[in-house]
């Protein structure tokens, strides 16, 4: 059941509220924060032992949401690379941004249903900022949560539901990555507060988290194959993170493991379930808890910079964060859903 009434809620415009590292603090203990991770881990269940070719339940919105970034993705073909003297940063990705800026809203207007309407002046500007900085022409994992910040308002409005979870990752936020890694190379995109080789990913980091969470279970690929040419290829349609590391090695040259060290030290794990905790509290340490990144968060009533509550949040898809794993998951014993052989009634 949806948390708000979109016909009734009173919306706002998203504005900035961490601004100094004073607000760090503030920020994770916000109702904002919390229903992020909410959203982050809800997903990330949903997806375990579920591939990107598993079947799964496709509502309206869904449809009109991939629709829209099928329009964006046209919109790069429209709008070229053109000639100009440095290397990376193609002032042709100003333009197709700000084609998106303008038609934003009627972009949400054609994807949600009427009822749902009265939240776009809110969402526009998640949708906006998803795709990274016009005039920096760069990329990185704020861009990223302003993009994920958006299917979370979608869920919390009610236009996506329950049983779209599995497709938010598996067909939406799929076809999102295959946009994003279509400007980054199209416009010679630079990462924004790029970690280098101490990083994952020049871009990314939640595909793969849910990457990981798909692969727990599944019984033919150990985490120490993501590293191996054979496996890359036969899986990167399929895994989220196989897709993760094929375009890595796509636009990176050298040894794997000077590149990539992170994800070759991941490598050595023996579990995709400890690699996926692993990852969620590497997300909460390197990503959500950094002033460089969270600056420039922006805040409305669906994502208030507010405190939390003592009790779990309205939104329909809490759950508690990684750091309440059940110690089971934590032990540094055999992980039991790993080596299990997955059948047709796994449970979720």
């Amino acid at each position: 059941m949806s948390a708000i009434d979109p016909q009734t809620h009173e919306f706002i415009v998203p504005v900035k509220a961490v601004n100094s590292n004073d607000d760090m603090g503030k920020w994770l203990k916000s109702e904002a924060y919390e229903e992020y991770m909410g959203f982050i881990n809800a997903l990330n269940m949903a997806v375990k032992n579920k591939s990107n070719k598993a079947s799964c339940s496709m509502s309206g919105v869904v449809s009109t949401v991939l629709e829209l970034l099928e329009k964006l993705d046209l919109w790069i073909d429209q709008t070229p690379p053109i000639d100009q003297p440095q290397r990376f940063g193609n002032q042709a990705f100003a333009q197709w941004l700000k084609k998106v800026t303008e038609g934003a809203e009627e972009l949400l207007n054609e994807a949600l249903p009427a009822k749902y309407q009265n939240a776009i002046p809110e969402l526009v500007v998640y949708l906006v900022n998803g795709f990274g900085n016009g005039t920096r022409i760069d990329y990185g994992t704020g861009h990223e949560m302003s993009f994920l910040m958006l299917l979370c308002c979608f869920f919390k409005i009610g236009a996506l539901t329950q049983t779209d979870k599995v497709a938010a990752v598996n067909k939406i936020f799929a076809r999102y990555l295959t946009l994003v890694r279509k400007l980054q190379i199209t416009y010679r995109m630079e990462p924004a507060g790029s970690h280098g080789v101490w990083s994952l990913d020049d871009y990314q980091f939640v595909p793969f988290i849910w990457g990981s969470s798909q692969l727990i279970g599944q019984g033919h690929i150990e985490p120490k194959m993501f590293l191996e040419k054979e496996c890359v290829d036969s899986y990167t349609e399929e895994y989220m993170f196989i897709g993760c590391i094929e375009f890595i090695n796509k636009v990176k040259t050298g040894q794997f493991a000077e590149h990539s060290n992170q994800l070759w030290n991941i490598s050595a794990v023996p579990t995709w379930t400890k690699i996926n905790t692993g990852l969620l509290k590497m997300y909460t340490a390197e990503v959500l808890s950094k002033f460089p990144v969270i600056q420039h968060v922006l805040f409305g009533s669906l994502l208030p910079f507010k405190p939390a509550q003592p009790r779990p949040p309205l939104h329909s898809l809490h759950r508690p964060p990684p750091f309440a794993m059940p110690a089971a998951v934590l032990k540094d014993d055999a992980d039991p859903e790993d080596s299990k052989t997955p059948t047709a009634n796994t449970p979720e």
